[in-house]
């Protein structure tokens, strides 16, 4: 009886535990590129292009290119019950996912580059008594991606490139749990995967440029995870004790992604991407407890993604010979499915709006700012297996600020 007790009870406190959350991907790999609606694809603007396009590393000019920066994520969930006689806000901390890009070219042919940036991860803190406690109360992940890469170009019209990537992180989460006054539990553990970056590059004319670039798939994989129970000692024969392990394997969705950019003249520069988000994969999420393959502890948690496509604008305009503005616009839709919403990682059809500016003030340097607004569309959600539902919106504000240097 026990036992079956236990099962029941770790299955509504993991089924809802999305570890890596999905539709919460943070594409934030580039100040020049936030800037234009979020759009990398098709360029050939410097070291970056490892992380939007492999094959365009080979045209970049210079011998040697650095690249580094990060964004700084102010964000907000406003939950509301649909009777409107209860609301809450999270308290977000601030979010500062991070890149850096180094690439050599070895010859007009072959260039050659190493990266690390967070691709994945978000923070995001409930109240700890505020109506979706059971769900979760606060959650914080991370994805590293290392990636070293070989680019190489083909008469200066073709460009090929393949990364490999190396991604490790971690999550930590809290959660109350309904057996007694202030009982809880923390998961933590550690995650790593690869997979590889593909990317193609066509230089139709000097003003015409499509780019294609293809992400695999990261199955990041945690096994030893702690779980922590914070309950009274009178409890723990019910739960066989205050800690154990457990192991599951987390899906980073594949991307595909389609550019084109259009010199105009030579100030102004038109670009359109658009990126297919393979969120499909996400199906389910599976744990093992305590390394027993055989447990009834162990669950299945269905997610049911779906995938997305997120077209994306730029523009970009030359005012002096060393000052360059940006703007963008993408729309993003949510993969989530209606019957699996939970508020760990809040994830709505979205509006965003980019703005960007890069000075150079020396010749081998520039100085990139963006500037990135997301705003969620306010929409009645529900996690069915809890029957918790309610109205939530979302807005980000995301400045930015890098360095690019060229020898």
């Amino acid at each position: 009886m026990k036992r079956i007790y236990y099962f029941l009870m770790l299955l509504a406190i993991f089924g809802t535990s999305n570890i890596y959350a999905g539709g919460y991907q943070v594409r934030l790999q580039g100040n020049k590129q936030n800037g234009f609606g979020l759009i990398g694809t098709p360029l050939n603007n410097g070291a970056g292009s490892i992380f939007y396009n492999p094959g365009a590393l080979s045209f970049v000019d210079n011998k040697i290119n650095v690249d580094v920066g990060a964004s700084f994520i102010m964000s907000n969930v406003a939950y509301r019950s649909l009777d409107g006689d209860y609301t809450a806000e999270s308290d977000n901390p601030l979010g500062t996912p991070f890149y850096l890009y180094t690439s050599y070219k070895i010859s007009d042919l072959i260039s050659v580059g190493v990266a690390a940036y967070t691709p994945y991860g978000s923070s995001l803190v409930w109240d700890k008594d505020w109506a979706g406690k059971f769900l979760i109360q606060d959650i914080s992940l991370e994805a590293i991606y290392i990636q070293p890469t070989i680019s190489f170009n083909i008469d200066d019209v073709f460009g090929v490139g393949v990364g490999f990537v190396y991604s490790f992180g971690g999550a930590n989460i809290n959660k109350a749990i309904n057996l007694s006054n202030n009982s809880s539990v923390n998961l933590e553990g550690k995650a790593s995967g690869i997979g590889f970056n593909v990317g193609l590059f066509f230089k139709a004319t000097d003003e015409l440029k499509f780019g294609v670039d293809y992400r695999s798939k990261i199955n990041m994989k945690l096994d030893d995870g702690n779980v922590t129970f914070n309950i009274p000692g009178s409890l723990e024969p019910i739960l066989g004790g205050k800690d154990h392990t457990f192991d599951t394997e987390l899906p980073l969705p594949g991307n595909l992604d389609f550019g084109v950019s259009y010199q105009m003249n030579d100030k102004l520069m038109l670009a359109f991407e658009l990126d297919w988000v393979m969120w499909s994969t996400y199906k389910q999420l599976d744990f093992t407890f305590d390394n027993d393959e055989e447990s009834p502890l162990n669950s299945s948690n269905p997610r049911e993604y779906k995938d997305t496509f997120t077209p994306r604008l730029g523009i970009e305009y030359k005012l002096l010979d060393n000052l360059t503005v940006r703007g963008g616009y993408y729309y993003d839709p949510t993969p989530t499915n209606e019957k699996y919403f939970t508020p760990e990682t809040v994830s709505l059809n979205s509006n965003a709006f980019t703005l960007g500016l890069t000075w150079s003030p020396l010749e081998f340097m520039d100085i990139d700012i963006s500037y990135l607004q997301t705003m969620g569309k306010q929409s009645e959600k529900t996690y069915e297996p809890a029957n918790f539902s309610g109205l939530y919106k979302t807005v980000a504000y995301v400045p930015g600020f890098g360095l690019s240097f060229k020898f």
